[in-house]
């Protein structure tokens, strides 16, 4: 297989009705490493909106939990691209991820926001930062794989195309971003567990790279220090040198997924999606759509 080869295969696929396999193969073929970076910041930028930072901060998952909270996020969203929707895996898990968020009081508006934001800021990690362009075909095909799973957690009014979200996204941050006590505690919390999985000498320089990721509207909502110029062009030029020696390797032969990532540490002899994540007081919600009973892990992943 050649570099472009897999490119070829994504362009005669159609991204209306085949953007499952178009997703799974640009997420973990493609460009697996971008796209886990790139939901990092984009889960980052939503504490910038005062009321995620602020409940966030409450509920002490990122700030005392921060590596579970990282580990169960990360495979409960890879549990569906992995299996797909209609499998007894994304099932559990999308019922997991509902049945938390039905257990706080979270807007609709909140949560179709960080809907934009997967599928946004992947598009702009990978054109800053990966061995090539995203293309058009990839963006729809994002658009509607996020599409679906917003629908299968119940939120409403999403946009229609990967154009409406960005736009959507624009919009949001622009009304919503802001400082909150909370929210700042949120993203400091991100950024130690980040610099935790170096060495301890590194933690200091770690940190101060990912504060040279933010944009300046990130910035100012958590009153983060400017980095000095010189900062932000090594970080950003050292990521743009990676793309660049990634498009020498030959092409993944196999798919890499969130759970193979040596960033989650927290389920070294494996996992069950249905145990992950927090577990909602009785009576105070489920999840929004509803959901036959169907065999417990029929399909369960393999171990991490």
């Amino acid at each position: 297989m050649q570099r472009y080869d897999r490119l070829r295969e994504i362009l005669r696929l159609d991204p209306d009705e085949d953007f499952l396999a178009i997703y799974r193969l640009t997420a973990t073929y493609e460009f697996p490493w971008d796209v886990t970076r790139a939901l990092e910041l984009a889960l980052f930028r939503t504490y910038a909106v005062p009321s995620i930072g602020r409940l966030l901060a409450e509920t002490a998952e990122f700030t005392d939990r921060a590596q579970k909270r990282y580990d169960d996020t990360a495979l409960l969203l890879d549990a569906v691209v992995e299996h797909g929707f209609d499998s007894d895996t994304a099932r559990t898990a999308i019922r997991r991820v509902n049945q938390m968020h039905r257990s706080y009081d979270i807007s609709d508006e909140d949560m179709r926001y960080v809907l934009c934001t997967f599928v946004v800021i992947p598009a702009r990690w990978i054109d800053s930062y990966g061995w090539r362009p995203l293309t058009h075909h990839e963006r729809r095909a994002f658009a509607h794989y996020y599409a679906t799973l917003g629908r299968h957690m119940g939120i409403t009014d999403i946009p229609g195309s990967y154009e409406e979200f960005e736009a959507h996204l624009n919009d949001y941050e622009r009304a919503h971003f802001g400082w909150d006590e909370g929210g700042r505690k949120v993203a400091d919390a991100t950024l130690d567990l980040m610099a935790s999985w170096y060495p301890a000498p590194l933690a200091p320089a770690v940190r101060g790279a990912g504060i040279a990721l933010l944009d300046d509207s990130l910035l100012r909502a958590f009153r983060f220090e400017t980095p000095r110029p010189a900062v932000r062009r090594l970080v950003r030029g050292a990521l743009r040198l990676r793309g660049r020696a990634v498009r020498l390797l030959p092409p993944r032969e196999a798919p890499h997924h969130a759970r193979q990532n040596p960033e989650i540490k927290g389920y070294p002899n494996g996992y069950d999606v249905g145990e992950l994540g927090t577990f909602p007081v009785p009576g105070r919600g489920g999840c929004p759509v509803p959901h036959p009973r169907r065999p417990a892990g029929a399909d369960a992943p393999p171990p991490a």
